[in-house]
């Protein structure tokens, strides 16, 4: 399945987003059958991504039989073969690359012309099914009836179906959250340490769809992660920027897409696949602030209503700073590990950005210097910030008449100008130059458009300061200092916004009912209440603790033992129950009696998780400081997963020793409320 909406239409979701419950989430999907431009370009790309892997397949199969044979003309006849494979997965390949790089299904439908944004395509993974992995876990680990959790398996594996088709809005990224959310509870019920839980994840790259396939819960985590991040991109490019409030929306969504991908770069580690690797997602890091970037230009150019000397400089070096940081983009596309990943669509966009708001700085510098000859009358009251403003405007003081001189003469303005408009103009023709290199870029229409009509404005302008008698050599323009007056933010994910519960809450707390946790099977302990009381004394809430049992009393003598969980209390279950309620369960016990359900931790898996927990402490895992949003979560994501793990924070956490507080504390350091009974 694939993502179904569409770019030419305000996507809904088929049910509208609200909080999540135990019971399920009721957000979904989008209906994966709609023929919307997104849907058949995401349909074309999971087939290509299914052909992709059944050439890989076929080519691992004649390598290693290649390797094997020692038949002459086996080998012939495979190698032949496998030239056929490469060639077509070379094919498929190319092919994926022209989807990938396909930019305008995700731009917006404005007639404003505006250059296209990069947005990423969301990364496709196959079903997965929990239902047995998760049975039989609930039935060794839990010692429950695992048909008791139907219900809490279906929600989940709804939850995880709806992800995959996310609408290109606010209800999608929730649904990502929602999903992502849910997985540190996943965690902590169902991945203990050092094991998995026998489920495999398959994801696609999103750039090449080579296929990963991974047990680790991380994997799962980092890969839904990725398409927060790729869904914030096509949010920010479908808005229109033609007004400032599409603009500012466009800024928080890349800012957004930012922040998912740095984030992704910074906890998690040794990814698979090659699109969440270090040096890419540093790439799509640098990608989305430069994005940023050109949209505080585009807003700076909206809101400068005159035309003053001081308004074109600063216009100059907001052009000149977005330049620079696509430049920066372009370096780092250009490494060995990415020169052959990027499309090559997506480097050839970044560098005729590069050019083009290269030379729109050198243009509004010429404007500035040749349309306000007269500076003294016109902006009178400002030549002191004017001259202030243009010595500092180079990168180096230019060689020849000092600045100074040049504002006040205008044929020295006139001949500085016309400098920048020849270098303005040089810039444009490289742009388009490398526009035209571009077989995917040349289709983009609003692309040319925006080259050619700023390259034929810098042009009209260079005809009209050129002058017949003007025979001196025109002088090289000097290198503008970039300059912003808002600089982009990196903004992290903040996971709290889509308050989610434990679909799996019914197992009990995760202070004591996790996958890390080892204990006994259930014991039910009959007790008969004396003139002296059951004999024993409770601490705690959910679950209630069994703090101290008085030695002869009835408690003793039926088998209870001092750190004893209660989780039952005459078949009604106490896991979750506050310690006034088991208290009161208790009081009002008929003559009978009362029976006890209760559990109690191995003492030898105690010491375990208490060494684990100090180790932790001083390498806890920075992905799980989220916990504290969760709402009432408790415990922190296993340690390392398999070959793809989370990266470890090297500094000391003493956060991180909640789960253990249970195990290892004794009863005496407790300080809940206690009370004899």
């Amino acid at each position: 399945m694939s993502l179904s909406d569409g770019a030419s239409d305000d996507e809904m979701p088929l049910t509208l987003p609200t909080e999540s419950s135990h019971s399920g989430s009721i957000r979904k999907g989008c209906d994966p059958f709609a023929q919307t431009q997104r849907s058949k370009l995401q349909h074309r790309r999971a087939r290509i991504n299914q052909q992709i892997n059944k050439e890989m397949r076929m080519r691992a199969g004649a390598e290693n039989l290649f390797r094997a044979t020692t038949n002459n003309k086996v080998r012939e006849t495979v190698a032949l073969e496998l030239s056929f494979v490469n060639s077509n997965l070379q094919l498929l390949k190319e092919e994926l690359e022209e989807l990938n790089s396909n930019v305008e299904v995700y731009q917006t439908d404005s007639e404003a012309v505006n250059v296209p944004m990069i947005p990423l395509g969301l990364k496709e993974t196959k079903e997965v099914d929990f239902t047995l992995s998760i049975q039989d876990f609930i039935c060794e680990h839990y010692g429950e009836d695992s048909s008791l959790y139907d219900k809490e398996i279906k929600d989940l594996m709804e939850l995880r179906q709806a992800m995959r088709t996310p609408s290109r809005n606010q209800a999608g990224l929730e649904l990502l959250m929602e999903y992502y959310n849910q997985l540190f509870y996943l965690d902590q019920r169902f991945f203990p340490p050092h094991r998995n839980l026998g489920v495999h994840f398959h994801w696609y790259d999103s750039l090449t769809g080579v296929p990963s396939c991974q047990r680790a819960l991380a994997f799962e985590k980092g890969s839904v992660l990725f398409n927060i991040g790729a869904l914030y991109t096509q949010i920010g490019a479908r808005q229109d920027r033609s007004a400032t409030a599409g603009i500012d929306r466009a800024i928080d969504a890349f800012q957004r897409a930012a922040g998912a991908f740095n984030y992704l770069k910074e906890n998690f580690s040794n990814a698979p696949s090659l699109d969440m690797s270090g040096p890419s997602l540093c790439m799509l890091v640098r990608l989305m602030v430069a994005q940023v970037q050109e949209c505080i230009f585009e807003r700076v150019t909206l809101t400068t209503q005159d035309t003053h000397f001081i308004s074109q400089l600063r216009l100059a070096q907001e052009a000149a700073r977005v330049s620079d940081v696509y430049l920066l983009v372009q370096q780092t596309m250009t490494q060995p590990l990415m020169k052959d990943y990027v499309p090559f669509s997506w480097a050839s966009m970044v560098q005729v950005k590069s050019e083009h708001f290269r030379a729109l700085s050198h243009y509004y510098t010429a404007v500035a210097l040749c349309d306000h000859m007269s500076s003294a009358e016109e902006e009178e009251g400002h030549e002191e910030e004017a001259e202030k403003v243009f010595l500092q405007f180079y990168v180096s003081t230019p060689a020849g008449p000092s600045l100074s001189q040049v504002l006040q003469d205008p044929e020295k303005r006139r001949k500085l100008g016309k400098a920048h408009l020849r270098r303005a103009v040089i810039r444009h023709e490289e742009a388009m130059r490398v526009h035209s290199l571009c077989k995917i870029l040349r289709k983009m229409d609003i692309l040319q458009d925006v080259l050619s009509l700023t390259h034929k404005r810098s042009l009209d302008k260079y005809s009209e300061l050129d002058r017949e008698d003007d025979f001196d050599e025109t002088a090289e323009a000097p290198e503008i200092q970039s300059q912003t007056h808002q600089k982009p933010d990196i903004t992290p994910p903040n996971f709290s916004t889509v308050q989610v519960t434990d679909i799996f809450q019914r197992l009990g707390p995760l202070s004591v009912f996790c996958a890390r946790a080892r204990w006994g099977p259930v014991r039910v302990i009959c007790l008969q209440r004396r003139e002296g009381g059951l004999g024993l004394t409770l601490r705690g809430d959910s679950p209630v603790l069994v703090a101290g049992v008085v030695p002869g009393g009835c408690a003793a003598e039926a088998g209870l033992r001092e750190g004893d969980y209660i989780v039952a209390v005459d078949g009604q279950d106490c896991k979750w129950a506050k310690h006034g309620e088991v208290v009161h369960l208790l009081k009002s016990c008929s003559d009978r009696g009362v029976e006890l359900s209760v559990v109690t931790l191995h003492s030898h898996e105690t010491q375990q998780v208490e060494r684990r927990t100090i180790m932790l402490s001083h390498c806890s895992d920075k992905e799980n400081t989220r916990q504290r949003l969760l709402g009432g979560a408790k415990g922190q994501s296993s340690a390392s997963l398999l070959n793809w793990n989370r990266k470890k924070n090297r500094e000391g956490s003493g956060a991180t020793k909640r789960l253990g507080s249970t195990f290892s504390l004794s009863f005496g350091s407790i300080k809940d409320a206690e009370a004899m009974y």
